[in-house]
């Protein structure tokens, strides 16, 4: 698909060229969430060393991240969660883009900027750069903000209940919605819940 897209002829007036757009944000979401999973064992639990060898690959392939230290803060985000050692949590202004930003600062690296600069320059040698942009730069961008929307802002601002063990909530159940929005990551007390339940699955946690 991202082949595809990337050598044809944009037509700025079609919304096939959206369609296809948020169509490439979506799989690329699906990069991730194949990584995340792999981080929780769940990719393949009978073989550990291919499993993390899949989320490496998916991680790289998610604009350049760093499998190891994903895994370790995924791993301490569930472990206190809501707390101030949860690298995805920010207990000061809850605004959506200054929450990002303190988000953004624990896993981007200098080094995914020049590693996904250099890369758009040297596909530019052979794809044409508008193509880049539109089915490359801006579904990566927007599957960042798809799943820190879905998947952090979303399921921990404010306040929760003080039996809230997992300091989270979930959207409404709504099976196709949650798909079609971040892989059902939107039943995110269930995935805290049950940690160890692929993406693919989490839809039969939900029971509210």
């Amino acid at each position: 698909m991202l082949s595809y897209s990337l050598n044809i002829e944009l037509k700025y007036n079609s919304p096939w060229t959206y369609a296809l757009m948020f169509l490439q944000m979506h799989l690329y979401t699906g990069l991730f969430i194949t990584s995340h999973d792999a981080m929780h064992g769940t990719v393949l639990p009978s073989n550990q060393k291919i499993n993390h060898f899949v989320g490496r690959i998916c991680a790289v392939l998610f604009m350049f991240n760093n499998y190891n230290k994903m895994l370790r803060k995924h791993h301490e985000h569930h472990k206190f969660v809501g707390t101030d050692k949860d690298p995805d949590f920010h207990k000061g202004n809850e605004n959506f883009f200054v929450w990002f930003y303190h988000f953004a600062k624990e896993y981007v690296s200098i080094w995914q900027i020049i590693l996904a600069a250099g890369t758009f320059n040297l596909l530019k040698l052979i794809i044409p750069g508008e193509n880049l942009v539109i089915f490359w730069i801006i579904p990566s961008f927007m599957s960042m903000f798809q799943l820190f929307f879905f998947g952090t802002y979303l399921p921990h601002r404010g306040l929760h209940d003080e039996g809230n063990i997992h300091h989270s909530r979930s959207q409404k159940q709504n099976h196709f919605i949650a798909f079609v929005t971040c892989y059902f990551f939107g039943y995110h007390y269930e995935h805290h819940d049950s940690p160890h339940t692929p993406w693919w699955q989490l839809w039969k946690k939900k029971t509210i």
